[in-house]
């Protein structure tokens, strides 16, 4: 149905962990993608569709391994695809749907590995989806990947782009996060706990919604000694993790400049505003890359390091100074002139997927 777009659509790199593709044209506007691997095994998974019609951004943070965010990267567009043509246009219930049926898919998968792989019930996958169609934004998410948006306002004759953030962290690290999951469980003590230096959902993830993590929203499993070692040896009274995403609906504006979508690799290590102030001051090809690179060398400097340091260590280390980082800036061009892109053919469908691991792709084009 879609075809993968590589090698031709690649920028340049000079980080063997880096890959990137400095800008392409979409119905409406342009978009940049970067991904940098931290982990041994990529776990970000990142895609963009573009057709006449809409437009679609999927990042995928996954945890635990790569499983879960390469799951949702293969089924989560169909899904949506799907139900759009069966209802007619894309609503927050057609998403709501394409969410649910990747969960439930995804446990189907689950349920056939498990015998010989257990582990598999205790992967996991954030999920943060954009997309535009008819002039409407649409933006849902599960866990504490994160949308902004680039906004033009003029505060005594003087312009600026301000930061709008479109999506909720769901991450117990918020206070209102912890007291919406202590509410569902007031009969639980140590539903979150605070260990290692940060709040836990029974004191093994900081999230309180994605797609997999079935150990902690089935109670059966979390009773199997089979499981990982760091599984609460506790049995759960019910799930303590949800896949109901937060979704947001709003129609775009002539001062709604450019959408930012990334994993919180990126947001671990810059602003909402420094993104933004990064993307406005900076011409469009590349961007997304120099994002990536501005967290790699806010990471370096916490280290006491220079970017350049960074590059030169290898995976799996590499995640003791930061995390994997997928970016997706995505201009919206819809007020100018006719509001399509005259690079962008009328009949053009386009997929773009990122390699499901940047080291082994960059390897391979050596």
């Amino acid at each position: 149905m879609f075809r993968s777009c590589f090698g031709t659509c690649l920028g340049r790199r000079n980080d063997g962990l880096m890959w990137n593709i400095d800008l392409k044209p979409h119905s409406s506007g342009d978009y940049s993608i970067a991904v940098v691997q931290a982990n041994s095994c990529l776990e970000d998974q990142t895609q963009v569709y573009a057709s006449p019609s809409a437009t679609y951004v999927g990042v995928y943070d996954g945890h635990g391994g790569p499983e879960a965010s390469r799951f949702v990267n293969s089924h989560l567009f169909s899904f949506l695809h799907k139900f759009t043509s069966e209802r007619g246009g894309l609503s927050v219930e057609v998403i709501k749907k394409a969410f649910c049926a990747t969960e439930e898919e995804f446990l189907r998968f689950v349920n056939r590995a498990y015998p010989s792989q257990p582990r598999i019930a205790s992967v996991g996958s954030c999920c943060l989806l954009g997309a535009i169609a008819n002039n409407e934004l649409f933006v849902a998410n599960l866990g504490d990947s994160r949308a902004v948006l680039g906004r033009r306002v003029s505060v005594r004759k003087k312009e600026s782009v301000v930061a709008e953030r479109l999506t909720t962290d769901h991450n117990v690290s918020t206070e209102e996060v912890r007291k919406e999951v202590e509410a569902l469980h007031p009969d639980d003590s140590h539903i979150v706990v605070y260990t290692r230096g940060v709040w836990r959902i029974k004191g093994i993830i900081q999230v309180s919604r994605s797609i997999g993590d079935f150990y902690l929203k089935k109670p059966e499993l979390s009773r199997d000694t089979a499981l990982p070692h760091f599984v609460n040896p506790i049995p759960l009274r019910r799930a303590v993790m949800t896949a109901e995403p937060s979704i947001i609906r709003r129609k775009l504006e002539p001062e709604d400049l450019y959408l930012i979508f990334a994993s919180d690799g990126l947001w671990e290590q810059l602003s909402d505003q420094a993104v933004v102030e990064i993307v406005s001051r900076n011409p469009r090809t590349g961007i997304a890359k120099r994002l990536v690179k501005a967290a790699l060398q806010v990471a370096a400097k916490k280290r006491e390091l220079r970017y350049s340091d960074i590059k030169d260590i290898e995976r799996g280390i590499r995640r003791h100074f930061h995390d994997d980082i997928s970016v997706v800036v995505l201009y919206l061009d819809q007020h100018k002139s006719n509001g399509s892109n005259a690079r962008f053919k009328s009949s053009a469908v386009s997929y773009t997927n990122a390699p499901a691991d940047i080291y082994s792709f960059n390897s391979d084009s050596t």
